[in-house]
Order: C-alpha cells, then structure tokens, then sequence
C-alpha cells in the first residue's frame, strides 16, 4: 500500500502492514505469517472481489426489468380524424407475475452465499499452505541444529581417532570411516541449508513477497493433542467443511429454483402509457377537439401456451436438484475419506514421537555416552562409537521429522474438520477453523 505524501515516516512505520514485515525478519511466528498472508494473498483478495460481484449481480437481477421507452417520428404524418399525426411516444414497464422476483433473489442468495463460502476455502487454503511451508521450515531448522551438534562431536571424536592411529592405537579404516561420517553430516547441512533457502522462497511467494525477502528463524512448537475422537470430527466436518457446505447450498438453489420455474411459466404483464402528437387539420369545418394530443394506457401480458417448454423447464430444475444432492454425498463420502487418512497420519506420526523420545533416541544416547567412555579408555573401538552416533543421528532427524508430520497432519486435520481440533469450545462443536 502507498502512503500519502503527507504521512510522515514515523507514521508509516506504525502501519500494520511495516510492522508485520520487519516482525518477519527477525523470529517466524506462525500467526504472523497467516495474519501477512490474509492481507496480501492474490487468492484471497479474487475470491473476495468474487463475492463483492456476486452480491451486485444479486442486487441487479433481483429488480424490475428496465422501462422502455419507444418514439416514432413520421417523415410524412399520419392523416386522423384530429389531424395530421406528427409522432408517438411509448413507455412500458414489464411487471413478472408476483413472487417471481422475490423468489429470483431466492436463487439468487444461494449463489452469494456460495461465493461467501469460496473465500472461506480460498482462505483455508492459503492458511493450509503457509502453515505447511511454517513447519516444514521448523524442521529443516531443528535438522540443521541436529547436524551441527553431531558434525561437532564428531570432529571432536575424529581428532581424537587421528591422535590415537598416530599412536598406534586405532586403525586407519576408524580414521577413514570417521572423515566420511563426517564428509556425509557437512553434505547433510548443505543441502538442509539449501532446503530452508527454497522453502523460505516458498513462504514468501504465499506472503506475496520477493522470493528473496528476509525471513528470519521459525520458531514452532508441536501443536496440542487432539480432543476429539475420530466420529466427532466426521460431525464437525459436516458442519464447517467448505465443500460440503457448498454442495448443501447447491441443493438449497436447485430446490428454490424448481420453484422459480414453476412461477416463470404463469404469465408477465406489460403496462404502458402511450402519447401521440397531433397536428392542426388543413380541412375546412375541424371537429372541436381537432389538434389534440392523444393519450392512451396499454396493458399486454405474455401467454406461457406451449407446455412442453414450460414442462422442460421444471425437469430440468429437477435434474439439477438431483445432481447436486449426489454431488454432496460425493463431497461428504471424500472428506471422510480423506479425514480418515489423516488421522491414521495423524496416530502414527504421535506414536513415532514417543517411540523415539521415550524408547529409541534415550537408548542411543546411553549407548553412545559408554561408547565414547570406553573408548576415551581405551576398552571399546572407534568404529563402535561411529556406529552408534550415527544410529542416535539418524533417530534425531527422524524424531523432528515425526514432530514436523505431525504438526502438518494436524493443519490438513483441522482444515478438513473446518474447526481447531486441540481444543474445545462446546459440546460436539468447535470453533470454526480460519
């Protein structure tokens, strides 16, 4: 957004939009990037210009048609009774019979309210998206903190095996096995380096910012556990989802428009005023209203005589009913469907978590800790020691892979659910996802 010359640049630094980009630079939270996004998305911003548009369409179509207004002008008059008739004017209003307008604006709310529920979706997406790219970042950056705490333990422990093959003491094949497991952790932090790079690119075309504008550390935490059993978000699916609702008010339209139809096929009127201008007669003994204008009033009205088309607009309205109600069941059956396979994600990213922050990664820690005692002693080798380091290493990365799975599950969940799924707000409801 621009500021006007006027505004000075203290002010401009107050300006929501500033603050929130030099809150970017410094630590990532997550409700700041959605909060930058919900301003600046291309998406969102079409989607609402969408529904702005679909509410004039509203306004428009729900009114009368426009009044016509028709004039004739004769090269040569028209020779009446009063006189020569010199031209004519007529204005009409077609009036559709009553209720047929109202229950036009019927069908009509139907398209607003679908419209409101896209930006809705469009909105989801984004926030899906961003938070996607958030905690991917998360982990590359706890990845890359993982890396640099074992590449220096290792190069601690290869100093060591270097001294001790001087000394006779460890085989070169330790030595060599050591430079390559830490040749391997140094390629492991350059391409996570590289990684956060394209990711941070990522997040900044989601920000509508450069691909290159600084972004600063994430910081995340792994999200609460779910409070809701798998059947509860199936019902608050129903409730929130987007699609869903969506599909819901198709079969609302098609069910209001079966009833437009039905009202289209009884007649419309047409009211009018007619005027016509008339000249003084050039014949002798005129009548005493010779040279008066001529005003009339006209009525018309449409005849619906041809059943056949007035039936087929009715079946038609019919077919259209049917269709959206199987495209709700449809939409309906794929959003369990795919709730489903979220929260097997969901249960089995958990399970990992605990795998191997109570089981697996305390062990290899224990187990690495011996081994480097025993061989700082002399009573254990080298390449036990690089062995079980690379076996905690690896358990490391695969914990904070399970932690960013899990965090990325539970965004696609609650996105699905339409609701936050790691609190409750009411019995068998939650407060709907943004």
């Amino acid at each position: 957004m621009f500021c006007h010359n006027s505004i000075s640049v203290a002010e401009s630094a107050e300006h929501p939009m500033v603050q929130l980009a030099a809150e970017l630079s410094g630590t990532v939270q997550l409700p700041d990037l959605l909060e930058y996004a919900y301003l600046t998305s291309p998406a969102i911003t079409a989607s609402k210009k969408s529904w702005e548009s679909f509410i004039e369409t509203y306004r428009i179509e729900k009114s009368l048609p426009d009044p016509q207004l028709a004039a004739i002008y004769f090269p040569r008059p028209i020779e009446t009774r009063l006189g020569p008739q010199d031209w004519s004017l007529t204005l009409s209003q077609v009036i559709p019979f009553p209720g047929t307008l109202s229950q036009k604006a019927r069908v009509l709310e139907a398209d607003v309210t679908i419209s409101r529920l896209k930006v809705d979706k469009a909105v989801k997406t984004i926030v899906t998206e961003v938070s996607l790219a958030f905690y991917e970042l998360v982990y590359i950056q706890k990845a890359m903190a993982v890396a640099q705490a074992n590449l220096d333990l290792n190069q601690q422990m290869l100093q060591i095996s270097e001294n001790a093959y001087a000394e006779d003491k460890a085989l070169f094949y330790d030595v060599s096995k050591a430079r390559a497991q830490t040749a391997q952790i140094q390629y492991d932090m350059l391409l996570l380096k590289e990684l956060g790079k394209t990711q941070k690119t990522t997040l900044n075309t989601l920000l509508n910012r450069p691909p290159t504008a600084p972004l600063g550390h994430a910081a995340g935490t792994l999200p609460r556990k779910v409070v809701y059993s798998l059947d509860e978000v199936y019902e608050l699916a129903m409730l929130h989802q987007e699609d869903i609702l969506m599909a819901q008010e198709q079969v609302h339209k098609s069910e209001q428009a079966i009833q437009l139809t039905r009202l289209e096929t009884l007649p419309s009127f047409k009211l009018g005023l007619f005027y016509a201008g008339i000249g003084d007669p050039d014949g002798p003994n005129p009548p005493p209203d010779a040279g008066d204008d001529a005003v009339g009033v006209q009525f018309g009205m449409n005849i619906p005589l041809w059943s056949g088309k007035n039936k087929s607009r009715t079946a038609q309205a019919l077919a259209e009913k049917q269709k959206a109600q199987a495209q709700k069941t449809e939409a309906a059956n794929r959003v369990k469907a795919g709730i489903s396979r979220l929260w097997f994600k969901l249960e089995n990213a958990e399970r990992l978590i605990t795998l191997y922050e109570k089981d697996l990664l305390p062990q290899a820690v224990s187990s690495l800790q011996t081994a480097e005692t025993w061989f700082k002693q002399g009573q254990g080798s080298f390449a036990d020691f690089l062995e079980i380091q690379a076996t905690a290493y690896n358990f490391q990365l695969s914990l904070e892979r399970a932690k960013a799975d899990y965090a990325k599950t539970l965004v696609l969940l609650e996105q699905a659910a339409g609701a936050v799924l790691d609190a409750k707000t009411g019995q068998n409801t939650g407060e709907k996802k943004p």
